[in-house]
């Protein structure tokens, strides 16, 4: 049958419930948030007072910070209610999600009541992270049973992009197959099936990496602080690494889980490895749970001069301390490594403790996840998918194993004791050497019930710009050009933190050139942690220092060249950004033919942070977008005063749907990918569908209104009230001024119609005079020193 989910009904509006019902009206569905009414209102009839719970429940997600929703319109889409008065309601719902507290008999009376009033054919799920979805079908209707499954969601839901699938026997597979599509087209999550077993997938395996690391430290004497620097992002591994993470989730969370494993799992051979040690008991006696407690294994509290200091717990007498910056040899000399593959390589290879730690670490991982095939899943990359995506790790598990070489890392494993699957031994007996391959840019998995390699699900859906490296059509230091087939080119550069510098724009005009002979078009994107942190400024730093004022103003024109060349080939250019995609990058994203953008794309004009003016052509884009906007029917300021203001506040993006409403990607124009696995695919289609409808260069403008005086005095009026208010300072004063006369024109007389180039001269001068500023230097280096600019 053909499902569409208008309306979702959320029963249980706990941090989860909330977070999951603002997930959803932030993709733009109706959503019916439910609770429990307060036992003191039960005889009320004040509907205030019968929400209460679920109301104040809602309002305090509302609050968290990062923000549970894309855009704050999207709060209008929730309806909250209780489940007294509004459980008829339900029955014009899609899908029911029960987000309840984790009791099996609590969950059966919500089911109970459900089946009241759920019509037939309706979805229903649990989000339980660890009941067995199939006990909870015990009495239900046959229509019940065939349309019910888990779906466990991860916390917080817009950001964390794991959700697990779980059916039961009963579960119809139409059922399954649209849970999983809806997951990843709509919800833009990495759905994984899971088997129903205990913890099901991803905190299986993310609670034994904790509680085995747990192991290690007792082992090996380290201490919290050493583990988190061992454990974070030198491996690949979210900042929060270890000890952190545990604080988040909260450490009482963590017991539960790693109990129920070893309750639930008498032939698991780690289950004494879930066994909790004596201080981790000791910690939860003294109601230390982390961040919901105040205290857990970290604690923040204030220094005595009133500035904030963050403790750490001495696991040995249980006291807090000051914290140690631990530094050993092999992480030192792993440190300057970019690509994480060859630093991982480094890390196992060490001599010293660390080194040690990564063997040990690694080896007891390897061995696990080997041993939970089939138990827990009939492929491989389930498990890696699993982690990554609700664990955060930038590789997977078995990913990493091929790294470090599969045969190579078996032999090392069992000379240490650890031991191996049989059917990893069976496999590299049969002369498979990894878990994974890449053949014409597709990547296959080592299919263990076959013996063979199958290509992983999603085929043309989900691109890896590096998987095409056999396909390189043209490469510098830092940028790669592939055929990605479809005729249609593919940009990928790999610089720290994707900035942009003259090797970066010799690639794009390049690679729109390369387009322009015998292609379609070009699609700009990369698979690294984050799209582009802008211009290199390391580079303008040294050239303004050095007072090379002929070299900045060569490597601005060609910036602004390369924009130009992207809005004006011959060809379709179409960029797909996620993450940051600051300065320099959302330039560029404004001067392509489209924008394919993944919803979690932060993305906005920061160079007044730093004491300059957008100088890529991002001034003149915002002055000529401004112009396009004004009507009859408003002060024409006052469009320009809003660009005006989102440049000179350095306002940044919080998602994809903000830059909508903030005017850097355009309505009805440019797209939001739910999903960034598939953004690049779509940006590939997007270059064919472009050309295909019979693309032509657009015409350089020439009728550009410009405002001239009248507007720059009431810009510089609204200047001088900022800085009054003490909201800018004396040097913000300066460049704001100079961002101001370049969006209007100049000192012009009276409105006047100007050509792009016009505004690029101005937007260039304005660049140029900035660096010669002895407090933007200041700032500059202040990024470079520390990532943050001083105010000055």
């Amino acid at each position: 049958m053909k499902r569409t989910i208008k309306k979702v009904a959320v029963l249980g509006s706990g941090v989860m419930g909330s977070r999951i019902a603002c997930h959803f009206a932030g993709i733009g569905v109706q959503v019916l948030l439910l609770d429990i009414v307060p036992k003191d209102a039960a005889d009320s009839s004040d509907r205030k007072l019968r929400n209460k719970i679920v109301d104040d429940a809602l309002a305090a997600t509302l609050k968290s910070n990062p923000s549970p929703v894309y855009t704050r319109d999207a709060i209008k889409k929730i309806t909250t209610g209780n489940f007294d008065d509004n459980m008829k309601d339900i029955a014009g719902c899609d899908w029911i999600i029960e987000v309840v507290v984790e009791r099996l008999d609590v969950k059966k009376i919500v089911f109970e009541k459900v089946e009241q009033f759920r019509k037939p054919g309706t979805l229903i799920t649990s989000n339980t992270s660890g009941i067995p979805i199939h006990l909870m079908t015990e009495g239900r209707s046959d229509d019940f049973k065939a349309h019910f499954c888990g779906s466990h969601f991860f916390n917080p839901p817009r950001y964390l992009r794991l959700l697990e699938i779980i059916p039961t026997p009963h579960t119809s597979p139409e059922v399954v197959d649209f849970l999983m599509q809806y997951g990843d087209l709509y919800l833009g999550k990495t759905t994984v099936l899971c088997k129903d077993t205990p913890a099901f997938i991803a905190n299986r395996i993310g609670v034994y990496g904790i509680m085995a690391i747990f192991k290690l430290v007792e082992k090996m004497g380290l201490s919290i602080d050493e583990i988190d620097a061992l454990t974070g992002p030198i491996i690949g591994r979210p900042k929060s690494a270890t000890f952190r993470t545990a604080d988040v989730v909260g450490i009482d969370t963590l017991v539960k889980v790693a109990n129920g494993v070893a309750e639930n799992c008498p032939n698991d051979e780690q289950k004494d490895t879930f066994k909790i040690p004596a201080w981790l008991d000791k910690v939860v006696a003294h109601n230390w749970l982390g961040d919901k407690t105040g205290q857990g294994f970290f604690k923040k509290t204030k220094g005595g001069s009133g500035e904030k200091e963050i403790l750490v717990l001495n696991l040995s007498t249980l006291e807090y301390e000051a914290r140690k910056k631990p530094k050993f040899a092999t992480v030192e000399a792993a440190k300057p490594i970019d690509d994480l593959k060859t630093r991982l390589k480094a890390l196992v290879s060490g001599n010293d403790k660390a080194g040690e730690f990564y063997k040990q670490f690694h080896y007891g991982l390897f061995s696990y996840i080997s041993h939970r095939i089939p138990e827990i899943s009939d492929e491989l990359y389930r498990i890696d998918d699993a982690m990554m995506a609700g664990f955060g790790w930038e590789i997977g598990a078995f990913e990493s194993w091929d790294v470090l070489g599969v045969a190579k890392t078996a032999e090392a494993m069992k000379a240490g004791g650890y031991t191996v699957a049989p059917w990893v031994e069976e496999m590299l007996q049969k002369g498979f050497s990894s878990f994974y391959k890449v053949e014409n840019g597709k990547r296959l998995y080592y299919d263990i019930e076959s013996k063979s390699y199958k290509p992983l699900p999603g085929g043309e859906a989900f691109i890896v710009m590096k998987n095409y490296e056999n396909q390189t059509v043209w490469k510098n230091s830092a940028c790669r050009t592939y055929n990605l087939g479809g005729d249609v080119l593919g940009l990928e550069w790999n610089t720290k933190l994707g900035t942009i510098g003259g090797e970066v724009l010799e690639g794009i005009q390049k690679s729109i050139a390369l387009a322009e002979e015998k292609y379609k078009g070009l699609v700009i994107a990369n698979d690294a942690p984050n799209f582009s942190a802008g211009a290199n400024v390391g580079m303008i730093f040294m050239f303004a220092i050095e007072q090379e004022y002929d070299e900045l103003d060569m490597a601005i024109r060609m910036f602004q060249n390369t924009m130009m060349r992207a809005r004006y080939s011959s060809v379709p250019v179409v960029v797909a950004p996620h993450a940051l995609a600051l300065g320099g990058a959302c330039e560029l994203s404004l001067h392509s033919d489209k924008v394919c953008a993944a919803a979690e794309t932060y993305i906005g004009l920061v160079e007044l942070g730093v004491g300059l003016i957008p100088g890529g052509g991002g001034t003149k884009e915002f002055a000529l977008r401004a112009a396009d906007e004004m009507h009859e029917d408003e002060p024409e300021t006052i469009t320009l005063k809003n660009r005006f203001l989102t440049i000179a506040t350095a306002k940044v993006a919080t998602s994809a749907a903000e830059a909508f409403d903030m005017g850097i990607l355009r309505k009805g124009h440019d797209e939001i990918v739910m999903n960034p696995g598939r953004r690049i695919a779509d940006a590939k289609n997007s270059v064919i569908e472009i050309f295909d409808r019979g693309y032509t260069t657009p015409a350089q403008r020439t009728d550009v209104k410009v405002l001239g005086r009248s507007a720059l005095g009431a810009l510089y009026a609204g200047i001088n009230g900022m800085w009054r208010a003490n909201y800018a300072t004396d040097h913000d004063v300066v460049v704001a001024k100079k961002l101001a006369y370049v969006m209007c024109g100049g000192d012009l007389s009276e409105q006047t119609l100007v050509s792009e180039q016009y505004l690029l001269d101005l937007e260039r001068e304005a660049f140029l005079s900035l660096t010669g500023e002895k407090k933007t230097l200041e700032r500059i280096q202040s990024v470079l020193k520390g990532g943050k600019p001083v105010r000055n």
